[in-house]
């Protein structure tokens, strides 16, 4: 259902009730559709741990890497 603004308007609570029983409801400004009302789904809440086991993550994962830092900063790093 496409409706316009001013019509909208009047008829929220209606709308938002079509749209919660999966009806498709655009309001659109001067004939141009412009938003859809769609119902909120709250995101699932993640588990800790869910890989747990299944990646592999070296010890030195977190160290620098003096090749690297060259790249970023240049050579002369350690002359200071």
């Amino acid at each position: 259902m496409i409706i316009n603004v001013s019509k909208a308007k009047a008829n929220l609570s209606k709308l938002i009730d079509m749209a919660y029983h999966g009806e498709d409801v655009i309001i659109a400004k001067n004939n141009l559709p412009l938003v859809k009302l769609v119902i909120h789904k709250p995101k699932e809440k993640r588990k800790l741990g869910l890989l747990s086991g299944q990646i592999d993550i070296p010890d030195d994962f977190l160290d620098e890497n003096e090749e690297i830092n060259d790249m970023f900063y240049g050579s002369n790093l350690n002359q200071y």
